[in-house]
C-alpha cells in the first residue's frame, strides 16, 4: 500500500470516531434541521466542514503548536468559543414555542427563511470557536502523518477529512427533516428551544472547564 494512502487510511480511521461523537457541531445541526429546516441545516453542515479546513490549515502551517503551547492564545480561543456558546444557548431558551413546520423551501411557521449567511455562520462559528481541534489534529499529524510528507498532500488529507464531516452532517439533516422525524418532534415543539439551549451552555461549561496540556 502506498504510504500516502496508508496515512490517509489511518487518519480518517481515527476522525471517523471523532465524527460521530456528540458536541457544538452535532447539536446546532440538528437545532437548524428542526427549526429553521433542511435548507439551513445543510448550509449549516458546510460550514462547520469549512471550519475545519481552518483548523487544519494553522495546524499544518505550525500555528497549531504555538497555540497549544501558548496559554494566553488558548485562553483567548476558549473564552471566545465558551461565550459564543452560551450566547446561542442563552437565545434558543429566550426563543419561546416554535413551530416545526418548516416547509421544503426553508420558510418556517413565521413566514421567515434564515438567510445562507447566517446558516453558513452558525456552523463555522460553533467549529471554529472550539479549541480542542487545535490539539486533535496537531496530535494526529504528529503521530500518523510524517514530517516529510508534502504540505500539499496534507491538504489533500484536510480537505478529505473536511468532506467526510460534511456529508455526515448532511445525512443528519435529510434524516432530522423527514416527515416521520418532524412529526415525531412537532409533538414536543416547545421543548426544542430548551432542551437546545441547555446542551449550548452545558457544552460552553464544559468548554471553559478546558485546560491546555
Amino acid at each position: 500500500m502506498h504510504p500516502y494512502l496508508l496515512e490517509l487510511v489511518s487518519l480518517m480511521a481515527i476522525f471517523s470516531f471523532a465524527i460521530v461523537s456528540p458536541g457544538a457541531d452535532l447539536a446546532m445541526v440538528m437545532r437548524q434541521s428542526l427549526v429553521h429546516g433542511r435548507r439551513a441545516a445543510i448550509i449549516t453542515s458546510f460550514g462547520i466542514g469549512t471550519a475545519l479546513m481552518f483548523h487544519v490549515t494553522y495546524t499544518i502551517l505550525g500555528l497549531g503548536l504555538i497555540i497549544s503551547q501558548s496559554i494566553y492564545l488558548f485562553n483567548i480561543v476558549k473564552w471566545c468559543g465558551v461565550a459564543y456558546l452560551l450566547y446561542i444557548g442563552v437565545k434558543a431558551l429566550r426563543a419561546g414555542r416554535t413551530e416545526i413546520t418548516v416547509q421544503a423551501d426553508g420558510v418556517d411557521a413565521n413566514g421567515q427563511r434564515q438567510s445562507a449567511l447566517k446558516a453558513f455562520g452558525l456552523g463555522f462559528a460553533a467549529n471554529a470557536l472550539n479549541p480542542k481541534p487545535v490539539f486533535f489534529f496537531l496530535s494526529i499529524f504528529s503521530t500518523v502523518v510524517s514530517a516529510h510528507t508534502p504540505i500539499a498532500v496534507k491538504f489533500g488529507y484536510g480537505l478529505v477529512m473536511a468532506s467526510s464531516l460534511v456529508l455526515w452532517f448532511v445525512g443528519v439533516s435529510l434524516f432530522m427533516t423527514t416527515p416521520k422525524m418532524r412529526a415525531a418532534f412537532s409533538r414536543a415543539s416547545q421543548w426544542i428551544d430548551r432542551v437546545s439551549g441547555l446542551v449550548f451552555i452545558a457544552l460552553g461549561l464544559k468548554l471553559a472547564t478546558e485546560k491546555a496540556s
